[in-house]
């Protein structure tokens, strides 16, 4: 697509031009997919409906299911269908679609580890303000807040994303990326996809700031805690989501911080499928083996 500026449909990255590994593929995803759709349906099934669990906790937990299932929702199925029917195509809109509400699914799952940190920080640390500080009406204010600058964030950065002029609609992965759609650009980043990114880096750094600064005054105050089972109890509920934070940094870093290569290769389609789809299904499997309460309730459903 020499010296054309405009595009009507993008061709996504072809897993193998070998019909019995395209189906390997398409088997493999869906066997991810329905992993991580149900992990995540069984945390929010449990949270909706045992009252035990009906706390900002929990609340914040099923909210972050919720947000897994987008991810994969959005990325996952059209993978799995062009594989299944050999094809490498999406639409204009469907790659716009992709890249909005993918980036608003990961910028609100950020803001909510963020949320998190938050909230464990005042369980722990301020026991005896909790109720008043973390009560429903405070719950709810900020998950529409994680909820809304997702969204903005996304319809900024697909604002900006689009706004460029692309010299080939071929993308180098399995989904609308963006680092991968900006190298179609024919004039490189405009100023306000570069204000964009800037920001996001921003933002990014100190949203996990904040997230290291809470833990940081939580294991000071743990280690303060007299007793052994005190000290457990503290932790159970911390280490989960410090591991889930953990992921998703570690993921995202490897993902983001390689040198990019000029050609596609399967290392590139792991690091991208590592960071999009192993955290929504960890994520679930994470909290429910670290947290007595969700596994009790899982276990009682599960008999159901």
């Amino acid at each position: 697509m020499e010296n054309q500026t405009t595009v009507s449909y993008f061709l996504l990255l072809e897993f193998s031009k070998n019909r019995h590994l395209q189906l390997l593929h398409f088997f493999f995803f869906f066997v991810l997919y329905l992993a991580t759709v149900t992990a995540n349906l069984l945390i929010i099934s449990a949270v909706a409906f045992d009252h035990r669990l009906h706390s900002p906790m929990y609340f914040f937990l099923m909210n972050l299911s919720l947000q897994d299932l987008g991810i994969v929702s959005v990325i996952v199925p059209k993978s799995m269908i062009n594989s299944l029917m050999d094809t490498r195509h999406i639409s204009y809109v469907g790659c716009v679609t992709q890249i909005f509400l993918f980036l608003s699914f990961e910028a609100s799952d950020l803001s909510l580890l963020t949320a998190m940190a938050y909230d464990r920080y005042v369980a722990i640390c301020n026991p005896l303000h909790y109720e008043t500080m973390m009560n429903w009406k405070a719950c709810t204010e900020i998950i529409i807040l994680v909820w809304f600058a997702g969204f903005l964030y996304g319809m900024l950065h697909t604002i900006g994303s689009f706004s460029i002029l692309f010299c080939s609609n071929v993308v180098n992965q399995f989904f609308c990326e963006t680092p991968q759609l900006l190298k179609l650009s024919c004039s490189g980043l405009n100023v306000l996809e570069v204000g964009i990114i800037l920001a996001s880096i921003i933002v990014g750094i100190g949203c996990f700031t904040f997230i290291i600064v809470s833990y940081t005054v939580i294991f000071k105050v743990v280690l303060r805690i007299p007793s052994d089972q005190g000290r457990q109890k503290a932790l159970s509920t911390c280490i989960p989501h410090l591991t889930v934070v953990s992921m998703l940094l570690l993921s995202g870093s490897i993902a983001y911080l390689r040198p990019s290569s000029p050609t596609p290769s399967y290392l590139d389609f792991g690091l991208t499928a590592l960071y999009s789809i192993l955290p929504p299904l960890f994520n679930p499997i994470i909290y429910s083996m670290r947290n007595k309460n969700i596994k009790c309730v899982l276990s009682q459903l599960w008999r159901f």
